[in-house]
């Protein structure tokens, strides 16, 4: 599976993703945003997770790295998750390595995915949320059309701080992204 935009490509997970995923996921600043990452994260946690994606039914969840297209670096990963067709939902997430953050790469992955979801997926609705004082991750969401939702009050465990964090749930409807993807096509 691949999903193009500008600067990027979203692919399907491969074994020589290794070191990257690594140089990505082994901070502290990166994994303490994100549940299921436990830090310090080795080699060995690599290879179980692209196993995992690799072996993954691509009707409830897709995993997918996130790819510069200049040099074919992989500078993180998104996921598309609970994909509910009846229903026409899913969820998901993004992460960077810290040293490709600030550049808009982010919000680009995480359009182009949206945009895989609403067009390709033909769902209706997608379910997001960050840690409550994840900053940069709510105001990338925001930037993309999401809407606050409400707090799940310690809702999950982040492995790399072995806490119980609060999660606010935001969601993005397929109508305001074709209303925020007019408005950003007119940009260009």
């Amino acid at each position: 599976m691949k999903i193009e935009s500008k600067r990027l490509i979203l692919r399907t997970w491969e074994d020589g993703d290794v070191e990257d995923i690594v140089d990505g996921l082994n901070n502290i600043e990166v994994a303490k945003w994100m549940a299921g990452v436990p830090y310090p994260y080795t080699p060995n946690d690599a290879k179980k997770f692209i196993e995992i994606a690799k072996n993954n039914d691509e009707n409830v969840k897709i995993l997918l790295a996130i790819v510069l297209k200049e040099n074919n670096k992989v500078i993180g990963g998104t996921e598309i998750r609970n994909i509910n067709k009846k229903d026409g939902t899913c969820g998901g997430g993004i992460w960077l390595n810290e040293k490709y953050q600030k550049n808009g790469y982010g919000t680009e992955a995480f359009s182009a995915r949206n945009k895989y979801c609403f067009d390709v997926l033909g769902l209706r609705r997608i379910d997001n949320g960050y840690f409550k004082c994840n900053e940069k991750s709510r105001k990338m969401q925001h930037k993309l059309g999401y809407k606050d939702e409400g707090i799940r009050r310690k809702a999950l465990l982040c492995l790399a701080t072995n806490e119980y964090m609060d999660e606010c749930i935001t969601g993005l409807l397929k109508e305001e992204f074709i209303e925020w993807n007019d408005k950003n096509e007119c940009r260009n």
